[in-house]
């Protein structure tokens, strides 16, 4: 379907043919029809599929028809990244039409704090924010939203995965009842379907290769004991030397670090990105490893979502994801709209029972290498096995962030103003295929693992 076919604002379609796209992706030409109707959605798709366009796109409509004197819209997203990338893409969209944004997340000082209160108190008529902060302004009394009409809930499952459900509940029962709200997931565990049920009304299911990494995939796994995870890492990496884009996932900082440390041992252009790094230079090291002055990014599972970095040869999983779903995103950086990519996993004998986990969320059998024999030894593949106990402080050090406020891209973090011209430049089209835009690999901000005190 073509976009021009969707009844969308004209200064949208300008942009979007501006940006290089003509045809719909599945998910936005399923769910942008539905959504202009004016149904609530509850919608599956996978990272790369087009999803935030397939919101995006009908509610900027909707505003840009239906104007506001106050804040119409409220899009809910776990991690600063997400809301940066989401508010990227907005800009490109909204170039040429009367609607403004704002991003509220974490990991700036107090005088963004001001900037964004001020703006906030503006009324922009979008507010992309991550729960912690957004609870924040609304405590203060800095956010009036008596005249919202859309609410959009994006990565439900990783906000209820990361411990939100309780602050989002509180956000929604300060909303108008008479909404239209729309919900995004990757996954659809019973537990994002019951809470579906408690805040949808009648939803459409608009469901798009639920729970798969993208066709352009290709997957496998080693089977190797902690002790040799790092010559394997080592020899994998300098075995793919056309491989330009690399980034490798690990669950903790620490497991991060140290994985950074014994790579720029053996002379390897890397680095690393966690919430130990102030702003200035996540955002310098997100910017390194995007122009591809950077080879190889080791980070945790926060950068699995709301990154979009073009051109991802290789993911390695130097550890196995606690939760299966996170194995989905972490894949999900490599072949995104519609190219082709490698995704290696490690795997040893107390992750093989989390494995098989993610091989039944997929509906696929991952082929599993032993490792060369002049390395030592595979563990023999047995999905029953499971460990008895977890050493350390455990799995899941993926940042179980609560946004809050910082810089947008203005550096100001305060609202901009997309009426026509009043840009710095031109909307700029990612990969620009002429399939749907999938996101736009642009410079978005931000980056690194999130804490509680974010």
């Amino acid at each position: 379907m073509k976009f021009t076919e969707l009844g969308l604002d004209d200064g949208i379609l300008e942009a979007i043919s501006y940006m290089g796209f003509e045809e719909a992706t599945e998910i936005q030409a399923k769910a942008i029809p539905l959504i202009m109707e004016g149904n609530d959605i509850i919608g599956c798709a996978q990272t790369g599929t087009g999803k935030t366009a397939a919101f995006l796109l009908p509610i900027m409509h909707k505003v840009i028809r239906n104007k506001s004197k106050n804040t119409s819209t409220l899009i809910i997203v776990p991690t600063r990244e997400l809301a940066l990338q989401i508010d990227q893409q907005f800009q490109g969209f909204g170039y040429f039409a009367p609607v403004t944004s704002i991003p509220v997340y974490g990991g700036g000082s107090g005088a963004d704090w001001e900037q964004q209160k001020k703006a906030l108190k503006q009324q922009t008529d979008i507010i992309i924010a991550t729960p912690g902060k957004l609870m924040s302004h609304l405590n203060m009394g800095f956010i009036t939203l008596k005249d919202l009409k859309y609410l959009i809930l994006d990565e439900a499952d990783r906000m209820l995965d990361m411990g939100f459900r309780e602050d989002i509940q509180k956000v929604i029962d300060m909303l108008p009842k008479d909404r239209q709200t729309l919900m995004f997931s990757a996954t659809m565990a019973p537990k994002i379907r019951q809470f579906a049920k408690k805040i949808l009304k009648d939803p459409k299911e608009v469901n798009v290769a639920i729970g798969k990494p993208a066709e352009g995939v290709l997957q496998a796994a080693y089977l190797v004991n902690d002790d040799h995870k790092t010559m394997l890492l080592d020899k994998l990496i300098k075995d793919k030397p056309a491989y330009k884009s690399i980034i490798i996932f690990s669950s903790t900082k620490k497991k991060v670090a140290e994985i950074h440390r014994s790579l720029k041992r053996q002379g390897h252009n890397v680095e690393s990105i966690s919430s130990d790094l102030n702003q200035d230079t996540r955002e310098e090291v997100l910017s390194n490893f995007r122009s591809k002055r950077t080879r190889i990014l080791v980070g945790t599972d926060v950068i699995s979502r709301g990154i979009d970095i073009a051109d991802i040869n290789l993911v390695i999983n130097f550890d196995v994801p606690g939760e299966a779903a996170d194995y989905v995103h972490r894949v999900g950086r490599t072949a995104r709209a519609d190219t082709t990519g490698v995704a290696i996993t490690l795997i040893n004998q107390d992750d093989m029972h989390d494995f098989s986990k993610i091989e039944e969320l997929i509906d696929t059998v991952i082929h599993k290498l032993e490792i060369p024999k002049e390395m030592g030894q595979s563990p023999t593949w047995d999905p029953k096995y499971k460990p008895k106990q977890r050493g350390g402080g455990g799995r899941g050090g993926s940042g179980r962030g609560r946004g809050g406020s910082g810089r947008g891209r203005s550096g100001s973090g305060g609202n901009r103003n997309r009426k026509g011209g009043n840009h710095r430049g031109k909307p700029q089209g990612g990969n620009h295929k002429k399939r749907g835009p999938k996101g736009n690999g642009g410079n978005n901000k931000g980056g690194g693992n999130q804490s509680k005190k974010d």
